[in-house]
């Protein structure tokens, strides 16, 4: 059975007419939850090694990203259809920079006592504090890539904890 249905196999995103609905989550009780996402970018070497030294032009684009993160994280509800708001107890925002590879990794946890989830508020994180490095780094290397945004694991919950195979997570 996929995650987007009920035991009774019904899909929980859509009402009896297949129109779009928010879950209701009301009564289900809230616990602990947390999720961690991550995002891969890919430079030229020297380029993450100014992103590394902090010596890009435009400040410094690793505390600009996890500012952007957490950001995004609060926000996730008003950006993404259908998610609920959910109080959040903390958001952490890393950046780990691989200047011989030129790499950054974006690494984030996401914590809340909640009804739902917040794996779609880590996703959402990396992929804006990534775009953020982006636009941090576009004045010395147009051509950095995001790569790969994905989900590293969940807790919590009625499904319960669960880990993605094959994914590295140099963060855990």
């Amino acid at each position: 059975m996929g995650e987007d249905r009920t035991p009774e196999g019904e899909l929980t995103h859509l009402d009896a007419r297949g129109h779009a609905r928010m879950v209701d989550v009301g009564d289900k009780p809230a616990s602990a939850r947390t999720a961690r996402a991550r995002a891969e970018l890919r430079m030229r070497p020297d380029t993450a090694a100014r992103l590394a030294e902090g010596t890009l032009p435009k400040g410094d684009a690793l505390a600009i990203a996890r500012i952007a993160g957490i950001q995004a994280a609060k926000r996730t509800a008003d950006l993404i259809p259908l998610c609920h708001h959910v109080a959040l107890a903390g958001v952490d925002v890393e950046v780990d920079v691989d200047a011989d590879e030129g790499r950054a990794t974006v690494s984030v946890d996401v914590r809340a006592a909640d009804r739902t989830g917040v794996e779609m508020e880590a996703l959402t994180a990396a992929s804006v504090a990534a775009l953020a490095l982006y636009d941090l780094l576009k004045a010395v290397e147009r051509g950095v890539v995001i790569g790969e945004v994905a989900l590293v694991e969940k807790t919590g919950g009625t499904r319960g904890d669960w880990r993605a195979e094959g994914v590295d997570d140099d963060a855990g």
